[in-house]
């Protein structure tokens, strides 16, 4: 079985694969510090827990931060007995390269969501990522990657607006009741949630009418749910679009040989 390891700034997500549907999900916080045993004592007390008896022979990593790469490399090896494959790196083919100005590194994380989306709905699409940054990926009609938006993510700008302004608490991301908030949270519900649908729908309508052809926005990340309440921002929600990106990158790299 495959073990999909998705790693970002603020959560990582294990996923085991087993060749036709996902048997098992967890997620838990990024800490660089966690070492490949610390790893797989978590890993293997859920697996147990849930009495999930898994064969994982073979693993594939995303990682926006560099720094866990190498305890991640330390799990697979010393209790998978695999070589996982990073994306991102060299050795790591992708479907379609991406299309971007020469010397320009493309998050790893952006590649596998390209990936997964043109592989469930193919071209011309724009997955908007609401994680630490709210990240828009433009997927042209042959699966590449063309390009984007890199904004500050949901929480980030509710973080930033409590440690920058010294009288506001820090609150929750949620749909207010009404626009005009009458105290100092709903005030800042207000601003924060219909700010990043209006930012969302602004940067989607200014990609459509650069790209100049009909695209399918497809939203994904924690936080896109609650932007659907009300207002139909996205045409697909899809949760595991990411993870969904590494198995078809892991499948592309076997049928390639290279594994």
């Amino acid at each position: 079985m495959l073990l999909c390891i998705d790693t970002g700034n603020t959560n990582t997500v294990f996923s085991i694969w087993d060749g036709d549907s996902f048997i098992a999900t967890w997620r838990t916080s990024t800490e660089h510090q966690r070492t490949g045993d610390q790893y797989y004592v978590w890993l293997s007390t859920l697996m147990r827990f849930q009495g999930i008896e898994a064969d994982i022979t073979e693993a594939i990593i995303s990682s926006t931060v560099p720094r866990v790469v190498f305890n991640l490399r330390v799990l697979c090896n010393r209790y998978f007995n695999c070589r996982p494959v990073v994306v991102g790196k060299p050795e790591c083919a992708l479907p379609m390269a991406p299309r971007v100005d020469a010397g320009t590194t493309v998050g790893p994380d952006r590649l596998v969501n390209t990936a997964g989306a043109y592989d469930r709905y193919g071209g011309d699409l724009i997955v908007v990522d609401f994680g630490t940054a709210t990240t828009f990926d433009v997927v042209a009609a042959d699966g590449a990657y063309v390009g984007g938006v890199i904004a500050p993510g949901v929480n980030l700008s509710l973080q930033a607006l409590h440690e920058a302004a010294a009288a506001l608490p820090h609150v929750d991301i949620t749909k207010p009741a009404d626009v005009i908030g009458t105290n100092t949270v709903a005030c800042m519900q207000s601003g924060v949630f219909w700010g990043y649908v209006g930012l969302v729908r602004e940067i989607c309508a200014r990609i459509k009418a650069e790209y100049d052809r009909p695209m399918r926005v497809i939203a994904t990340g924690g936080l896109a749910p609650l932007f659907e309440q009300g207002d139909t921002l996205f045409d697909t929600f899809d949760e595991y679009l990411t993870i969904h990106g590494l198995t078809v990158i892991h499948k592309y790299n076997k049928d390639l040989g290279t594994l």
